[in-house]
């Protein structure tokens, strides 16, 4: 993936491209999100009212080759928000090149500017290759994470339940 990359807030033209990188990142962890919910959450991340946003990778071509789902959040311990890393996906051909650090870095940025409290992500203890980047970036926390399903079908994944 020769060329710089771009990174900026998914806009309504990435629709396709925001969607293709999606269900690759949903495959990627052995689930399957509907259609209904993909387009729900794409309508919310172009919603000014919803607390979920997404920056987006562009090649030099303009095409997507990542994404970073976030979703903001009140802090009971502080007055500024907080951001969750949700999703964060690139694209297989276009990894090795910092597309997945390049969307990190302009999630911090975003932050700053408005002065966000921290960012915070999980992913699975054998996603090596995210970890690898995690730990460049920022210490892991010794927080464990237990997850309360309250749906009545869970979405089943290959890593169990999400």
């Amino acid at each position: 993936m020769p060329g710089p990359l771009t990174i900026r807030s998914a806009q309504p033209e990435d629709a396709r491209q925001w969607l293709t990188l999606w269900r690759a990142y949903c495959a990627a962890l052995g689930g399957a999100v509907s259609d209904t919910a993909s387009n729900g959450l794409w309508e919310r991340i172009l919603g000014s009212d919803h607390p979920i946003g997404c920056l987006v990778a562009r090649n030099f071509r303009m095409e997507l080759v990542g994404l970073a789902n976030y979703v903001l959040h009140p802090h009971t311990w502080s007055l500024q928000p907080v951001c969750y890393l949700e999703d964060l996906y690139v694209a297989p051909e276009a990894r090795g090149h910092g597309a997945g650090r390049f969307l990190i870095e302009g999630l911090v940025a975003l932050g700053r500017e408005r002065s966000w409290r921290r960012i915070y992500c999980h992913t699975h203890g054998n996603n090596h290759a995210a970890r690898a980047l995690y730990d460049q970036l920022a210490p892991s926390t010794d927080y464990v994470r237990y997850d309360i399903d309250l749906s009545p079908v869970p979405l089943q994944t290959a890593n169990g339940p999400r």
